[in-house]
């Protein structure tokens, strides 16, 4: 009979049921490991084994992170890098990686450096020839994005708005013409007024999602205008759990046909006839065959 398989060794292993891995030894590096944002079996295999074999981790919130870490059997000790002790501990963590030792970098949810100090520590490590490892993984905002229906080809991830009034109109002023969709993370007793800030600054009209405890037990979508978002949350008042706010790109100005015709003529200038109709028409929403016939009209008329 052959000999039953060992288990792997604790120190540098990770749980999977019952079954054990071992962790393969990590090169010397900064290692940016995505975490899930709620639900803890989104967590991707190559992550489980960065964060077993790494020589440390440091973690935005260890109580956070020891949750996460004890689900998967991973025997380490995570230690703080934040917003409030990274003059301290960023150095630290910097000098072992000079030593030659492996750091898993971790937020408390989804993927380091998304609102959060952990572009200072990339910032350091690249500037002293320390290799920077991405390991993707969760993200709220992308996962607010795909489940919201709203353009995905171009977006703009605008973080946390300020708290102060002042500030927050003059941000949403800076961005409401930002040709993609606007991502915002948000504090639930905050997004009854962000939203009726945006919808003033933004306008009303524009569509908008509010993603909530995404990928949680009660993990909701609500899709409408921002008009129409803002007064439900005036009435229903603060919501539960962590918050995403998607904003539609700005609505397209309605041309009229004397602007069309101009448009066309102009484009036609610079490209053939069809290629011109079907430019016109990814900007103005129009069909590409009725502005082809339409351009065609307007050389035989002498338009053109």
């Amino acid at each position: 009979m052959g000999k039953a398989p060992q288990a792997a060794p604790a120190e540098r292993s990770f749980l999977i049921g019952q079954a054990a891995f071992a962790a393969r030894p990590l090169a010397p590096a900064l290692y940016l490991v995505a975490t899930p944002i709620g639900n803890l079996a989104d967590i991707t295999l190559r992550a489980l084994e960065t964060l077993a074999g790494a020589d440390i981790v440091a973690a935005e919130d260890t109580r956070v992170s020891r949750v996460l870490l004890e689900r998967y059997g991973i025997r380490r000790r995570a230690t703080a890098y934040h917003e409030h002790n990274a003059a301290r501990a960023g150095p630290k963590l910097i000098a072992a990686l000079e030593e030659g030792r492996s750091v898993a970098l971790i937020s408390d949810a989804g993927t380091p450096l998304v609102s959060d100090p952990g572009h200072r520590l990339v910032g350091e490590a690249l500037e002293r020839g320390i290799r920077v490892v991405p390991i993707p993984g969760p993200s709220a905002a992308i996962a607010a994005l795909t489940a919201s229906g709203l353009p995905s080809d171009a977006f703009f991830f605008a973080g946390f708005l300020s708290p102060k009034a002042g500030q927050r109109q003059s941000r949403l002023e800076e961005i409401k013409a930002v040709p993609g969709t606007l991502i915002f993370f948000e504090s639930p007793r905050r997004l009854e007024e962000s939203l009726a800030a945006m919808a003033d600054v933004l306008g009303g009209t524009r569509r908008a999602a509010v993603g909530r405890e995404l990928t949680k037990t009660f993990e909701e979508m609500r899709l409408g205008t921002l008009a129409e978002l803002a007064a439900h949350y005036a009435e229903a008042g603060a919501p539960k759990g962590e918050i995403v706010v998607c904003v539609g790109p700005p609505q397209a100005r309605q041309e009229g046909p004397a602007d069309i015709d101009r448009l066309l003529l102009s484009l036609a200038g610079e490209m053939p006839a069809s290629k011109a109709a079907a430019e016109a028409a990814k900007m103005t929403g129009g069909q590409k065959q009725a502005l082809y016939r339409r351009l065609l009209e307007l050389k035989e008329g002498g338009g053109g």
